[in-house]
């Protein structure tokens, strides 16, 4: 039997996807720019406030991790308002966002096609978000597939 859809108020990231998120970033003690044209970033894909030349350990990048998910999960459910929702659509969706940032998480195709109850097309959604800068990237497409399988339902 499958569960019923949640209202998105009363969702969290699950630790599985947190994990996810973290796999998906990598650790980086050091600033570095990803890509050419980003921002310097450290720890588990962290950009703000970040200047090349900061440094981190593992600890505090996991504390940061958590705090940034924590907002973006805050601001996401002002934006998705009362859409109910999958524990794994909610955690495919979040980690999108911090990878995008709930800025254009928020004005994107995607939370229409929630709001409009179109759940099917919102995961398929997330496979379009694998660019930077018009340029596909490889790492974003397989980011991007994993994240469409979980909001999907796929297990594993």
């Amino acid at each position: 039997m499958r569960h019923p859809r949640l209202a998105v108020a009363g969702l969290a990231l699950s630790a599985s996807a947190l994990v996810g998120i973290a796999v998906h970033e990598g650790y980086r003690d050091r600033a570095y720019i990803p890509v050419a044209g980003d921002r310097p970033t450290i720890g588990f894909g962290d950009a703000t406030g970040v200047q090349m030349g900061d440094r981190t350990d593992p600890v505090r990048a996991l504390i940061r991790l958590g705090e940034h998910v924590e907002r973006k999960e805050r601001e996401l459910k002002v934006c998705i308002g009362d859409v109910p929702l999958h524990q794994h659509e909610w955690d495919a969706i979040v980690s999108w966002a911090y990878n995008v940032g709930t800025t254009a998480a928020c004005r994107s195709t995607l939370v229409r096609k929630l709001k409009a109850g179109d759940y099917a097309g919102a995961c398929a959604e997330l496979l379009r978000w694998d660019k930077f800068q018009g340029r596909v990237l490889p790492g974003l497409t397989k980011r991007r597939a994993d994240e469409y399988r979980q909001c999907m339902g796929a297990q594993g």
